[in-house]
């Protein structure tokens, strides 16, 4: 013992940088058989969903998972192998995977968006966007369909908006997945906002977020520039922007329309078919006897115009601080004062990095239904709509309320059901 400790105390350094190794090698192999634990309990949980007995005639649910391999920086495949898949399969379902970096996937979707009791996204923001935007160009009939079927979101790409609406947050990513593939056995869902972004001549994309436009954006996409500072690449990003043209004023018109009012769900099971005979007489009386058409006034809409001068403007659904029981529906536009410090800059640039479409003290918000975002000739820049960057133009944004039901956690349902009744 004597010899080796005259050892570590004659090649301390040797002995310093070894203890470190040893240390950062057992705390790595600690983790990952926490992560082990978490996926064979989540496993387990999953069994007793498979475990459940169903009738004969009853055919399996039929889940198509749309996966995205090259979200999260291409690990997002491995990802879904070994936390999500697991689970899935052991819970009974019929699942078939459909990795979205080919081409025809619209051709693919269509095809499938008929035989499927749910669907499951597994990806990022851009995953969801890129599905939405696919069943845009199939017809009417199928996108009906689509609004109807639950969906799933697993979130496995860099940035995961929806997470924070949908389940309760982790700082463990195998957690974080495995809680989010098991709510979608649990089988709770909630109605989401999606915003129809239209431009000039493009097709529409679309939004469960929202869309940003300003100077907090255009630094925020450079943070990954300054990965050597570590933790200070976020105010560093937001620091050298100031040395640009100071103050940035982004200028824009703005025509809007106020909120509408909710109309009541519509129930899911459907009233049962009258009988034939009945059928038949009302056919004959509306043959015989066609009710007369009344001419219908369309009531005039109203529109207001602004003028604004804004350090950044953002356009955003509720879906963030989502309200089961409100009675209008209604998007959030927040224009920011343009009068900013460069040290103010700083400081909330870096919690619109944590929260992208906060609105902070001093800012006009405006609840609209639908609005028109015209810019001067010239402009350059760019909009990030659900963080995917796109080219500033002229836009016509539309809300689409509860155009979407998504599957959360129980636990989070019955907290935004609490808030409600606060």
């Amino acid at each position: 013992m004597a010899k080796v400790l005259a050892a570590l105390r004659n090649h301390w350094k040797k002995s310093t940088v070894g203890a470190c190794l040893l240390g950062w090698g057992g705390h790595w192999l600690y983790g990952k058989h926490c992560d082990n634990l978490l996926r064979r309990a989540a496993c387990q949980e999953a069994q007793a969903f498979g475990n459940q007995l169903i009738p004969a005639t009853m055919p399996l649910k039929k889940a198509t998972v749309f996966l995205n391999p090259a979200a999260c920086k291409g690990k997002a495949g491995n990802l879904f192998e070994k936390n999500a898949a697991p689970i899935l399969h052991l819970s009974g379902l019929d699942v078939t995977v459909v990795k979205t970096d080919y081409e025809g996937q619209a051709k693919k979707l269509l095809e499938l968006m008929e035989n499927t009791d749910l669907i499951i996204i597994a990806g990022g923001d851009g995953t969801v966007q890129e599905l939405h935007a696919n069943v845009n160009l199939l017809s009417s009939c199928v996108q009906a369909v689509f609004s109807k079927i639950p969906i799933g979101f697993i979130p496995l790409g860099k940035t995961c908006t929806l997470s924070h609406t949908l389940y309760p947050e982790s700082t463990n990513q195998v957690q974080h997945i495995t809680n989010a593939t098991l709510a979608i056995l649990k089988g709770e869902t909630v109605p989401l906002d999606v915003l129809q972004i239209k431009g000039e001549k493009e097709q529409p994309v679309f939004a469960v977020s929202g869309l940003r436009w300003g100077s907090y954006r255009d630094a925020g996409v450079k943070v990954g520039k300054y990965w050597y500072l570590g933790p200070l690449k976020t105010k560093a990003a937001h620091f050298f922007n100031t040395f640009k043209e100071w103050p940035q004023k982004h200028q824009a018109a703005l025509m809007y329309l106020g909120p509408t009012e909710r109309p009541p769900e519509e129930p899911e099971e459907k009233p049962s078919r009258p009988p034939l005979y009945v059928r038949l007489y009302r056919r004959l009386r509306s043959y015989w006897s066609p009710p007369k058409e009344l001419p219908q006034e369309v009531a005039p809409e109203d529109w207001e115009e602004l003028k604004l001068s804004t350090i950044e403007l953002s356009i955003a659904t509720r879906n963030r601080q989502l309200d089961l029981t409100r009675t209008e529906d209604f998007m959030d536009i927040c224009i920011e004062a343009e009068s900013v410090s460069k040290g103010e800059f700083v400081h909330r640039g870096s919690q619109k990095m944590r929260d992208p479409h906060m609105c902070p003290e001093g800012s006009q918000c405006i609840r609209a239904s639908r609005c028109i975002l015209q810019l001067p000739e010239g402009t350059e820049g760019s909009f990030g709509i659900d963080n995917e960057e796109y080219e500033a133009m002229p836009v016509e944004v539309k809300l689409l309320p509860r155009k979407l039901r998504f599957f959360c956690d129980p636990r989070m349902r019955e907290q935004m059901l609490r808030a409600a009744v606060q």
